[in-house]
């Protein structure tokens, strides 16, 4: 099964390109999940999900539709400030997903500066024991962790592994492909090389268009991660103007034109 969405939905920027003009902020989910089956919910980086609020949310999707949830900050990016409260409380706000058979996984997205050592890779084992068996996809953003014994490491731990696609930059991660737990994930962040570490704004960074000659690459290996895994996530974060919506729509042509549609 592969699913295929966008790293968020609320963008004001997406009414004209994507949402009908006169679009209300509070119709954009249930407009958006007419016409994809998943979706990378960010917010929940920036505070702890609620389960009032991924309720609400479930409401406005049919029941196939599945959420990505992004890890909180406190368990990525600021690592010592979490404890087992801070796990308690975001694996608790993940409940009606749960409950409603439309939870997907939580995505572990962590910094550049989040390089391979014995004591990130004693976090990670934390972070596996304290979110207690829930799905989790791992994106890393430094390049020290393309060994094979980190992707050994994954799978025995059994987190899935973030396939990017994204800028050709010494340090970044090449597009590897690999499979390490049941859930194949894929982000494509743009190729933007010249705004990646320099830019006055965060969106100049994932402002990029994907060609289908660009996307095409990827179909092959997209239907290698679906035959090895049982649900597999394709995402754009290109998301400036809705180009990531486009993206998206032009990616599942692609594979169904390959007969994975």
């Amino acid at each position: 099964m592969i699913h295929i969405g966008t790293s968020g939905y609320s963008y004001d920027d997406w009414v004209g390109p994507f949402y009908p003009e006169g679009t209300d902020k509070r119709e954009f989910l249930d407009y958006y999940a007419r016409h994809f089956d998943c979706n990378e919910v960010n917010y929940t980086y920036y505070r702890m999900p609620d389960a009032g609020t991924l309720q609400a949310m479930s409401a406005k999707t049919p029941p196939d539709f599945r959420f990505v949830i992004k890890a909180n900050r406190e368990m990525t990016h600021e690592r010592e400030e979490a404890d087992e409260t801070t796990f308690e409380e975001f694996v608790a706000g993940l409940n009606p997903l749960r409950e409603q058979g439309k939870f997907g996984c939580v995505l572990a997205q962590f910094p550049w500066g989040f390089k391979l050592s014995q004591q990130n890779v004693d976090y990670l084992k934390r972070f596996r024991k304290m979110t207690h068996g829930v799905p989790v996809v791992v994106e890393f953003r430094n390049d020290s962790w393309m060994r094979d014994d980190t992707f050994d490491f994954l799978r025995r731990a059994n987190f899935g592994y973030c396939c990017v696609d994204q800028p050709r930059i010494d340090g970044l991660l090449p597009p590897r492909v690999e499979a390490t737990s049941s859930i194949g994930y894929v982000r494509f962040h743009g190729r933007n090389a010249e705004k990646w570490w320099e830019h006055d704004e965060a969106w100049e960074r994932y402002d990029y268009l994907y060609s289908r000659e660009e996307l095409t690459e990827w179909v092959p290996k997209v239907q290698s991660l679906a035959d090895q895994t049982e649900e597999t996530y394709v995402f754009f974060n290109n998301h400036y103007n809705a180009q990531a919506v486009q993206n998206a729509d032009d990616f599942a042509d692609l594979l169904e034109e390959a007969g994975s549609g």
